[in-house]
């Protein structure tokens, strides 16, 4: 986060957050240009202060998953997520989590999805327990692909999934991950 005064001019900001539009298309004979600014340091004011440096806890580029499994509430413990994990690690993606579990302390921040976490746009995204809250889907619904497994029928994360498969996750991700073993095999 930036806080930018410029008293002498009225410079035009916007920013996205990554990974919420596609790609934009190349543009056939455009050509770039290229524009020298001399750099002096004198002219510089110095008004920058550092004030704090944050290090997340992990390294976790969940943005660049081509498939992430995530794990809700829904979980009802933080021992839910070595689930969590496996089904990741089996698929080669990578583990996710809705803020109420990371709130709770059940997973760390790297790994929230939705807006006040990562917006991701993988593959394959598999929602476990997950209700599918408006600032959830609002960082995920993107995904190409979005699988569900979720015990509650009128659960709205059921309404942007491409496939729900309905009941206790903890039945279902065990045989999912017993399938993807004795596929590689």
């Amino acid at each position: 986060m930036a806080k930018i005064t410029c008293p002498n001019n009225k410079p035009q900001m916007a920013t996205v957050r990554y990974k919420i539009m596609k790609k934009a298309e190349k543009i056939s004979g455009h050509k770039r240009q290229v524009i020298e600014i001399e750099f002096r340091k004198e002219e510089l004011r110095d008004r920058v202060k550092v004030i704090e440096i944050l290090k997340q806890e992990e390294e976790l580029d969940l943005v660049e998953a081509d498939i992430i499994a995530t794990g809700g509430n829904s979980l009802e413990k933080a021992e839910g997520f070595g689930l969590i994990s496996k089904l990741a690690e089996c698929l080669g993606g990578k583990a996710g989590a809705s803020r109420v579990v990371v709130d709770k302390g059940w997973i760390s921040y790297p790994h929230q999805v939705g807006l006040s976490g990562k917006t991701v746009r993988p593959k394959l995204y598999i929602a476990c327990g997950i209700s599918g809250s408006v600032q959830h889907l609002a960082g995920m619904n993107r995904s190409d692909f979005i699988a569900a497994i979720n015990n509650d029928p009128s659960a709205p994360i059921f309404y942007v999934a491409d496939i729900g498969l309905l009941g206790d996750l903890y039945e279902i991700i065990p045989e999912l991950i017993k399938e993807l073993k004795n596929n590689k095999k």
